[in-house]
C-alpha cells in the first residue's frame, strides 16, 4: 500500500492556483503594454512552466511512497 504525501498535493495545487491568477491579473495590463504580444507570451510561459511543475507535484504526491513495513 501506499501512502500520499499530501504537503507535496498541497503545495502543487497553491502553485497551480497561483499559475492561474498571474495568468489572469496580468491579462489585464496588456492594455498598458508597448508590446502586448511579447508581453503575454512571456507571461504564457512563466505561467505554463509554474503550472506544469504543479501538476508534476499533484501526480507525484498521488503517487505516494511505499508504507513502512
Amino acid at each position: 500500500m501506499r501512502q500520499r504525501n499530501w504537503r507535496l498535493i498541497a503545495v502543487g495545487t497553491v502553485l497551480l492556483v497561483l499559475a492561474m491568477l498571474f495568468f489572469l491579473s496580468m491579462r489585464d495590463m496588456t492594455a498598458w503594454s508597448n508590446d502586448p504580444i511579447a508581453l503575454m507570451r512571456a507571461v504564457g510561459e512563466v505561467s505554463g512552466g509554474v503550472g506544469g511543475i504543479s501538476l508534476v507535484m499533484i501526480v507525484f504526491g498521488l503517487i505516494g511512497r511505499k508504507a513502512p513495513a
